[in-house]
């Protein structure tokens, strides 16, 4: 086993003889790069509209096809050799033979590589096996591949080197092909869903003077022209809502964020929302309203509410379980309203789970701590957690009958959160000291604390319509629907530390 390794020429000596190949086609004039090939179908629909057919059916039909796409396997035996051509939707056997391409042809095919696209054109038939296969009647290099693909060298295991470089992942791996379809469907989908049901989808912007709508520390840029510190948005939220006061009742943005946060399985600090605001409902009504955009999405997929995720079923059929955030932790959690509820003995127990506690840390905070370690890792099923502590809700209405909640729920599914929602805070008082005490958190050390925003109390001052607004992780949302254990495998492009090269 050694000795064969060590007879395998290195990717290096590989680079090497595939650059002479294409010196030597460059020297035959063939070209390495052209753009004169026009295919006229996909593999896909070849492979269809002819998999019931057979060998004299095929010879009979007369038709030429030309397809384009990726050698991916090839498997010479002298004067014929076997290729496997694969294109965006699906993977084709190639026949090619000396005696058809010409031996001039031939021996240039020769210098062909897997890895290399190629333009084919020809007839179909069987083979003794019954594979469908193209007869090649022409073939020509549409761009030569100088690196040998993975699969030479064992694979792309490597989970780094996968995401770095994705695109080869996508080559060699159909499972990160099948996440990344199934990404855009679960888009699609939800579009659609929103736009049947009338919301109208906007634009607001990704640079902004003060960056709002959560507690998250920004990222900073600065613009040259205006002289001015810009941040990069971490939620379109007062942006959306400044809408409502304009006159639109429901609206939704598919949308970029970024946060300055860690990096985990469920955090990549550029990340993709959906959020959406609704004139006169409340958070009770956008909890059926997600119900049914999650089934719908399931029956889209899969045909089923039940979907497998890491091994466990998740029944997404409607209605949902429903606790509030203190029932959370007494049922789920274990405590005692005395345990969770007294600030000294809230502190001294999150301390005890291994979380560290800042010396005038307020009671919510602590309780969303107990929350997190002891109720969300359980909540596999559906769950919508509501009525959530006050002051770690800056942007969500008062309960009306107990004002030290606020009427705002999150959605967990797999034990991790999903969406977060609430009546919309409006009243332009409330929220200013709402606000206020927000920015003396980030005075005393907070900076996720979230901004003053001035122009966002003027547009409360106009009058906002009661309404409620949700924003829903995309990322999360295709984890879930693909059976992805990190929120990396579910972005084309992860933020990776620099690749360290050379010596």
């Amino acid at each position: 086993m050694n000795r064969q390794k060590q007879n395998e020429p290195s990717e290096s000596q590989v680079i090497q003889h595939r650059r002479q190949k294409a010196d030597f086609l460059r020297e035959n004039q063939v070209p390495l790069f052209p753009n004169t090939f026009r295919k006229t179908t996909q593999i896909s629909r070849i492979i269809s509209e002819n998999a019931d057919a057979g060998g004299d059916e095929l010879e009979d039909q007369g038709i030429t096809y030309r397809l384009a796409g990726r050698i991916m396997a090839l498997r010479s035996f002298g004067k014929v050799t076997f290729i496997h051509v694969q294109d965006c939707t699906d993977r084709i056997q190639a026949f090619v033979q000396r005696d058809i391409l010409g031996p001039e042809k031939y021996a240039l095919f020769k210098k062909f590589d897997i890895g290399d696209i190629v333009g084919v054109e020809g007839g179909l038939f069987r083979t003794r096996t019954g594979e469908l296969t193209i007869k090649v009647e022409k073939i020509i290099l549409l761009s030569k591949s100088m690196r040998p693909l993975p699969e030479k060298y064992h694979g792309l295991k490597d989970v780094e080197t996968r995401y770095r470089q994705r695109y080869v992942d996508l080559l060699v791996n159909p499972r990160a092909k099948e996440i990344f379809v199934t990404r855009t469907r679960i888009v699609r989908s939800i579009r659609s869903f929103l736009d049947d049901s009338g919301f109208m989808e906007v634009e607001t912007p990704m640079m902004q003077s003060i960056p709002g709508g959560a507690t998250a520390r920004p990222f900073q840029t600065h613009h040259n022209a205006l002289d001015m510190r810009l941040y990069l948005r971490i939620a379109p939220e007062l942006y959306l809502k400044r809408l409502l006061v304009g006159g639109f009742e429901k609206v939704y943005e598919i949308n970029r964020n970024f946060r300055n946060e860690g990096i985990s399985t469920q955090h990549n600090p550029e990340f993709t929302m959906l959020e959406f605001y609704w004139a006169y409902v409340d958070f009770k009504d956008l909890m059926s309203f997600t119900e049914e955009m999650f089934s719908s999405l399931a029956q889209e997929l899969s045909g089923s509410n039940r979907i497998i995720y890491q091994e466990k079923i998740v029944d997404l059929t409607p209605p949902w379980k429903r606790l509030s955030f203190y029932q959370s932790l007494e049922e789920i959690g274990g405590l005692s309203r005395e345990e969770y509820h007294d600030p000294e003995t809230a502190k001294k127990l999150v301390q005890k789970l291994g979380e560290n506690v800042q010396a005038d840390e307020k009671l919510g905070k602590l309780q969303a701590k107990l929350f997190d370690i002891l109720v969300e890792p359980k909540l596999i099923q559906p769950h919508f957690i509501y009525h959530y502590p006050t002051d770690i809700s800056p942007l969500s209405r008062k309960n009306d009958e107990d004002p030290t909640i606020t009427d705002r729920f999150e959605l967990f599914i797999a034990g991790r959160e999903m969406a977060n929602a609430f009546s919309e805070l409006n009243d332009p008082v409330d929220q200013r000291e709402r606000l206020e005490e927000q920015v003396r958190e980030k005075d005393a050390g907070d900076d996720e604390a979230h901004f003053m925003d001035e122009d966002y109390i003027r547009a409360l001052e106009y009058a906002m319509p009661p309404a409620a607004g949700e924003g829903i992780g995309i990322d999360r949302l295709v984890m879930l629907f693909t059976d992805s254990a990190s929120i990396r495998e579910v972005i084309l492009f992860p933020l990776l530390r620099p690749e360290v090269t050379g010596g």
